[in-house]
């Protein structure tokens, strides 16, 4: 299949960051050297690097590695404190390592910060090959594009198959895809809170925030990068639009209700709770995340689509030889309970099961106890 052939064996380093042997050190960060990697859109990534983490001992028979995804603004990093590489805490802490969910003393558990990403692997601030960052520059990369680089980083660690692929939102569109793409390597997938193909709505909720990053002056055309500006406010607006779809109506409004945050009359110079609790979220991603990256990653979910080129999403899905768990999120406005209900009827074998939790989209984050009963009993 053209698809399976887009990536290329061409890995040539697993290496620490650092350059010394770590394998005895769970966490920390490797980076795989992946040569010249061939997009979907017809472009080549010259000297692409994944970066990745692992936890746990990949076993004699090497068949108990799992792959876990992050969502659009994650990293390799699932748990651990911030370090070198990562500068927050893990963001599935609870669900992996001994005795969790993902048992590290049972499995190899890999994690790798996506192509175009901005926590080690290649993307748009990294230094192109005439020495200076991508910037505008960066090609387009699409979900299918991202798993390549994964496959990529299996067949580097000699992984034939994975136990499990498991990711929430973005990352469940990586697993979906991996079982689609490769059907034979994946013997359990558990896609949680995503979508067979990103919808209208969705497309249209990234559109502002696009535009936000864009419309931005600091953003200068996305080549600021050495300028001394960079476009935060953009940024931030785009988090704000972003974190309100992630969480539901109901939750916002049991949090923070009309609750003034400084006390002020609603008919003065009144800030509400719930734009203190925005303008929080919005600085903390700024903090850490590139803008040229979300506007990569954001239009990658964007061009999601399992059945582009397979003859439609039902043709694509009935590929699928896993085991699969569709989770849905009952409360979640961004990714509602009907894509994962046709995501479960299409793929021969699959079974629904939904979180219950007033925090909407982010749920799959939040319920660490109800995912983590779940993957259990995948795992199982």
């Amino acid at each position: 299949m053209r698809e399976q052939a887009r990536v290329e064996a061409s890995v040539t380093v697993v290496q620490d960051v650092a350059g010394v042997d770590t394998w005895d050190r769970p966490g920390d960060v490797h980076m795989l050297q992946l040569g010249d990697l061939a997009l979907e859109g017809g472009s080549t990534l010259p000297d692409a690097v994944l970066a990745y983490q692992t936890w746990g001992v990949l076993s004699p028979a090497r068949d108990n590695a799992v792959l876990v995804e992050h969502a659009l603004t994650g990293d390799s990093h699932v748990v651990g404190p911030a370090g070198a590489g990562h500068p927050t805490a893990g963001w599935w802490e609870g669900l992996v390592g001994p005795g969790l969910a993902i048992d590290t003393d049972r499995f190899f558990v890999v994690a790798a910060n996506v192509i175009g990403g901005c926590q080690g692997s290649t993307g748009p601030r990294s230094i192109a090959p005439d020495g200076h960052p991508w910037g505008s520059r960066f090609p387009a990369v699409t979900i299918r594009d991202h798993v390549g680089a994964e496959r990529a980083l299996a067949d580097a660690l000699d992984i034939e198959s994975w136990a499990l692929v498991v990711g929430g939102s973005m990352g469940g569109m990586r697993a979906l895809e991996w079982a689609v793409m490769y059907p034979s390597r994946v013997a359990r997938v558990a896609v949680l809170a995503s979508t067979a193909a990103a919808s209208a709505d969705q497309i249209a909720w990234a559109q502002p925030q696009l535009l936000a990053i864009r419309h931005d002056p600091d953003f200068q055309g996305g080549d600021y990068y050495g300028s001394g500006r960079t476009p935060t406010t953009g940024l931030g607006i785009a988090r704000r639009i972003a974190h309100t779809t992630y969480r539901s109506a109901d939750d916002l409004q049991r949090r923070f209700g009309r609750r003034e945050q400084d006390g002020n009359p609603p008919t003065g110079d009144c800030r509400y709770a719930v734009e203190s609790y925005l303008d929080h979220h919005a600085a903390k991603l700024c903090a850490r995340f590139d803008a040229n990256s979300y506007l990569v990653l954001t239009e990658a979910m964007n061009s999601h689509d399992v059945g582009r080129g397979r003859g439609g999403a039902r043709q694509a899905l009935a590929r699928v030889e896993a085991e699969v768990l569709v989770v849905a999120v009952d409360s979640d406005r961004l990714y509602p309970l009907q894509q994962s209900e046709f995501l479960a009827e299409a793929i021969p074998g699959a079974r629904l099961a939904t979180i219950a939790s007033p925090a909407g989209h982010d749920a799959f984050l939040i319920e660490v106890d109800q995912v983590g009963r779940l993957l259990s009993d995948l795992l199982r």
